[in-house]
């Protein structure tokens, strides 16, 4: 049998869009897994694999992603768009109850749904995220979004990847890197490896105002009384310790982890993190108490 099925729904602007669905559960809350910006369904598939089949996994493809459609306006890639792309999959789905894993944008996403869908989120983990960003990873950010780039063979992809992100990931070997090619590109029609995203979702990051964003102090605030986990890089530069430290002062069921010589984010693969989410979900609780 395959590790999961891929699945598909519909935006309500009309755009098809992807998830992988790990089976499981035995009446758990399916855990929702939400990716960073150029990120997609496949960065969480060890965590899945791990996880299915005590649990229900759903990775998602954000719109402009992986297997999802792109946008025919790129100005809907924000966050408030992906939040109702997500609410129409919940809705579909007839989910009573989910945990929310968001790393990175995904992170910013489950804060959001825990004012959009609070009475039925029952869990979140917030993946080297906060309500406040560090400016030196926003401007590692612009740095690159929406930079085109093609390669001939994934060691090549590889040595690209190792070469923008080694302060990240400094006990990374050739074959993490590799993996992470694999998760990060996809090969086109004409053989070359690509990066795997619409280059448009820079676009609303060019658009002057949108520095200052959403309230997400406040939405952030919605999380008290779930069960949540924050996971903060030792190395990130996009999540400070000091932040990560006020999230979890501000709820009342949180707990933060700090994943040691890793950056801007952890794959939630790590002893530290694995050994927090099994406590996250031993939290939740049983089938019975789900």
């Amino acid at each position: 049998m395959p590790a999961y099925e891929n699945r598909y729904w519909w935006s309500n602007d009309g755009l098809r869009l992807h998830y992988r669905d790990y089976p499981g559960g035995n009446g758990r809350p399916p855990i929702v897994c939400i990716p960073g910006l150029t990120r997609n369904a496949r960065d969480f598939d060890d965590l899945a694999m791990r996880l299915s089949p005590d649990w229900r996994v759903i990775a998602l493809d954000l719109r402009g992603r992986g297997e999802s459609a792109y946008a025919k306006d790129p100005m809907t890639y924000v966050p408030m768009t992906y939040v109702q792309d997500i609410e129409a999959l919940l809705a579909e789905l007839e989910l009573e109850s989910f945990i929310a894993f968001g790393t990175s944008l995904g992170g910013i996403l489950t804060m959001l749904l825990a004012g959009a869908a609070r009475e039925r989120l029952a869990g979140a983990l917030i993946n080297d995220v906060g309500p406040e960003i560090e400016a030196a990873g926003i401007l590692r950010i612009r740095g690159y979004v929406g930079k085109s780039n093609s390669w001939p063979t994934w060691l090549h992809a590889a040595r690209a990847v190792a070469e923008a992100n080694a302060d990240a990931f400094p006990a990374y070997a050739i074959e993490d890197w590799l993996a992470m090619a694999k998760r990060l590109y996809r090969v086109n029609s004409a053989g070359r490896i690509v990066l795997d995203y619409d280059m448009k979702i820079a676009e609303p990051f060019r658009v002057p105002g949108n520095e200052a964003g959403l309230d997400m102090w406040g939405a952030l605030a919605r999380l008290h009384g779930v069960p949540t986990l924050v996971v903060h890089g030792s190395l990130s530069d996009l999540l400070s310790a000091r932040t990560a430290a006020r999230m979890v002062a501000a709820l009342d069921q949180a707990e933060l982890v700090t994943v040691p010589n890793v950056g801007h984010a952890p794959s939630l693969c790590e002893p530290e993190a694995v050994a927090a989410i099994d406590r996250l979900l031993a939290h939740i609780g049983e089938p019975e108490a789900g």
